[in-house]
């Protein structure tokens, strides 16, 4: 049987910029029914509102809230009778280089690109267990393959995300779920918007004006995934721009 994705019931974290919002807009598209998660509510019910997905499509949610993200996926099931996607998506990546003991973002990155990332699978795990049949695609980057100067701490996030993602995988496969891992290179998002430290965000902001691409790129990578058979289970996904070197 060939995959789909017209009619399945997909949750976004991060959805009101970037990586999140072109997905969005990717799915919305091809037929998918969305429930769409983000801190910014305007951002989010303004997308919903041009997507037509519906007024309670938009809920607010901070990752770095368990209680948060469990309502966002119970709110999903409970309009649509299941859940078949989850994309945890939310992230940041305030570059600096360690011994400028930037403990707050630090903690902000874990936070979100870690904690995040599990309480979006603790949410959604209980109902496709239940269901015998899911797919949890986890974001992490190409960060989490190679680490530089100045990104220690969010390579580290993005290598957990990886790990944890694997560790997943096998152990849902009594269940029929499947899992994959995005892991993109310079891709135009809000993301540089997130560092701290002037020079590095300098740095940064000049990097992804040369070779960023656009968010569509991400979004299609998540479109492949969700569209395969049933029996085929892409577990990694390692893009980048054609002209970054990193």
């Amino acid at each position: 049987m060939n995959g789909t994705i017209d009619g399945k019931v997909i949750v976004i974290t991060g959805a009101s910029s970037g990586l999140g919002e072109a997905t969005a807009r990717h799915l919305a598209a091809q037929g998918a029914t969305l429930v769409l998660g983000a801190r910014r509510l305007d951002r989010l019910q303004a997308l919903a509102r041009e997507l037509t997905l519906g007024p309670d499509a938009a809920v607010q949610t901070d990752v770095t809230d368990r209680g948060q993200v469990k309502h966002l996926v119970d709110k999903a099931v409970d309009m649509h009778g299941r859940i078949d996607v989850i994309l945890n998506n939310a992230g940041l990546m305030p570059h600096s280089p360690l011994e400028r003991g930037k403990v707050e973002d630090w903690d902000r990155m874990i936070d979100v690109n870690l904690k995040g990332v599990l309480y979006g699978i603790a949410a959604a795990l209980p109902h496709m267990t239940r269901q015998k049949s899911g797919h949890i695609i986890n974001v992490s980057s190409v960060a989490g393959h190679k680490v530089r100067p100045g990104s220690a701490v969010y390579a580290a996030t993005k290598t957990a995300v990886r790990m944890l993602s694997e560790g997943l995988r096998m152990e849902v496969k009594p269940y029929n779920i499947r899992t994959t891992i995005i892991s993109p290179g310079a891709v135009q998002s809000e993301l540089p918007q997130s560092i701290t430290e002037a020079d590095v965000a300098k740095g940064i902001q000049d990097f992804y004006q040369a070779v960023a691409i656009p968010a569509d790129s991400f979004a299609r990578m998540v479109a492949f995934a969700i569209s395969q058979p049933e029996d085929v289970d892409v577990n990694e996904i390692l893009f980048r721009p054609t002209a970054q070197e990193l």
